[in-house]
């Protein structure tokens, strides 16, 4: 069975974004350097899988819309399964985020929120 392994998204600050994604999620920088484009990357993840946040050079993505290199935010959402969903929550709210959108549905718990490149993060919890 395949298996996702990472995604890669653009964002204006790599290590900002990788310590909130860290701070929440408890995950760890796997690898970071330069990347494609003459941009810097940030891989964040656990040991099985990650996120890729990417900046292009100058660290401004552009907006470009022939290049998602250069788009900031380009998908609908990233889904996180947590075993605390509650605790979470309170760090999202500490950082200042604004959690909306919550469901319990079959068969879990889930609230989103967005971050500062207008990523929107789902977290859910199975437990």
């Amino acid at each position: 069975m395949a298996r996702l392994e990472h995604l890669n998204v653009t964002v204006t600050d790599p290590e900002a974004t990788a310590a909130m994604l860290s701070d929440l999620f408890g995950w760890h920088i796997r690898w970071q350097g330069s990347a494609i484009h003459g941009g810097r990357t940030v891989h964040i993840g656990s040991d099985d899988s990650y996120i890729a946040v990417y900046t292009g050079p100058g660290g401004s993505p552009q907006g470009q819309a022939d290049n998602s290199y250069t788009q900031r935010g380009g998908l609908n959402h990233i889904g996180v399964v947590v075993d605390g969903l509650d605790a979470v929550e309170a760090k999202v709210k500490a950082r200042g985020y604004t959690p909306h959108s919550h469901a319990d549905y079959e068969p879990g718990r889930r609230f989103y929120f967005h971050e500062e490149n207008g990523i929107e993060i789902e977290v859910v919890s199975y437990s």
